[in-house]
């Protein structure tokens, strides 16, 4: 989930309800769609993918020699352990050192067994396809726990946030390894920074399709409608949300550049 709102006006989600039209402006729960429901789908076994020959390896396991402090681009300072990258609460978002286009990225995610709370508050992070700013600018692939949690649909782990629902949820229990394979076709724009072609994703988690080919409609936002501004390659980002009773984990990150 995003974290810091913004003052852009309602989101294009078909679902979704009109905006609020009173005095104090649109409202996070504008944007909240929470019917119909997304079917339960059971995965297969959790399979961890190990990096092909071609691909850019962004965690091995070892350090986060590839990745930065979103914030001020200093040396990204989440946990390293056993082969493990864990959120370190209050550290800020960590984003790759390297700029990406169109790619196929696999990562693997884990919320903590025992986890407490509900909806938004249950397990809670984010994969940016494409960072374009030091907050939660750019367009996010929500990472949370959706193993018999209910939220709104477009915000539930598979989703594009406040975008699009995923078709299925597979999700695992919490304490288990879930895994993302994506493939980002990254927005195109004219010399003036008109959007010539849409952002577009396909998404599976845990072996499970969850976005086909899903045209974005611009950068995630949390309060309000999204819109695209112009930029080049972009880093991947990972966001630190904050969440105390959850420090999310990562495994396997691996990245290969697509024409």
């Amino acid at each position: 989930m995003i974290a810091k709102a913004t003052t852009i006006a309602l989101i294009g989600f078909a679902a979704a309800a009109p905006a609020s039209q009173t005095a104090s402006g649109p409202k996070p729960q504008d944007t909240e769609v929470w019917q119909p429901e997304v079917p339960v789908v059971t995965p297969g076994p959790a399979v961890s993918i190990p990096a092909p020959s071609d691909a850019v390896v962004l965690f091995d396991g070892k350090d986060l020699s590839q990745w930065v402090s979103t914030k001020d681009k200093s040396a990204a300072r989440w946990t390293v352990a056993g082969g493990v990258l864990t959120v370190r609460k209050g550290t800020g978002n960590i984003e790759t050192r390297r700029r990406f286009g169109n790619y196929q990225l696999h990562l693997e995610w884990r919320i903590p067994a025992g986890i407490t709370g509900e909806g938004q508050a249950r397990g809670n992070s984010g994969l940016f396809l494409a960072s374009t700013g030091d907050g939660d600018n750019g367009y996010e692939l929500q990472i949370m726990d959706s193993f018999r949690n209910k939220t709104y649909v477009n915000g539930q782990a598979g989703s594009i946030y406040k975008q699009f629902a995923p078709l299925a949820n597979p999700v695992r229990a919490p304490g288990e390894w879930q895994s993302y394979d994506v493939i980002w076709t990254a927005p195109v724009f004219a010399a003036d920074g008109a959007l010539k072609r849409p952002a577009a994703v396909t998404v599976f988690l845990n072996g499970v399709l969850v976005q086909d080919h899903t045209e974005l409609k611009g950068e995630t936002v949390y309060v309000g409608a999204p819109r695209y501004t112009a930029h080049g390659p972009a880093p991947i980002k990972l966001q630190d949300h904050g969440d105390p009773s959850a420090p999310i984990s990562f495994r396997s990150i691996w990245l290969r550049e697509l024409k």
